[in-house]
């Protein structure tokens, strides 16, 4: 029998990365550093610091909300946000930057309206769409570029 190969996952707590079998996504998996939850089932709020070793060092495909607190579209979609993100983990890591606070992450990804969805695999975005979604909106376009 062999076993499947392990993925690396960012723990959303420490950042620390972690070797786990992908056939155990779903067992609740904790990271080796600091015994938090490796999945959450809401979004992770990143940092400059912190956002390239989550979308770098990642094996999972990573969604991402560029958004801002000053913006009425992200407060409203923020909900439908983080049922999604209870829906998709562990199958995808779900992730918010706060542009105003990370001005420098708008900047080098061209963010020129939020809220913005981006998809991230491999370090590299692969999907982007601008503007508020409800949680079967978000799940679709995910599963579409998945």
């Amino acid at each position: 029998m062999t076993t499947p190969d392990p993925l690396h996952i960012v723990c959303p707590h420490c950042d620390a990365v972690n070797r786990v079998p992908s056939g155990r996504l779903g067992e609740g998996p904790t990271c080796g550093k600091c015994s938090g939850e490796l999945f959450t089932g809401r979004p992770t709020d990143l940092s400059s610091a912190r956002f390239v070793k989550h979308i770098e060092r990642s094996d999972l495909p990573v969604l991402v909300d560029f958004w801002a607190p000053w913006c009425g579209p992200c407060r409203t979609m923020a909900p439908f946000y983080a049922q999604a993100a209870q829906r998709l983990e562990p199958r995808v890591r779900v992730v918010k930057v706060d542009t105003e606070a990370n001005q420098d992450l708008g900047s080098r990804y061209a963010i020129r309206s939020i809220p913005t969805l981006a998809l991230f695999r491999g370090g590299r975005e692969v999907a982007r769409q601008p503007g508020a979604m409800d949680t079967s909106g978000i799940l679709a376009w995910v599963q579409r570029h998945s």
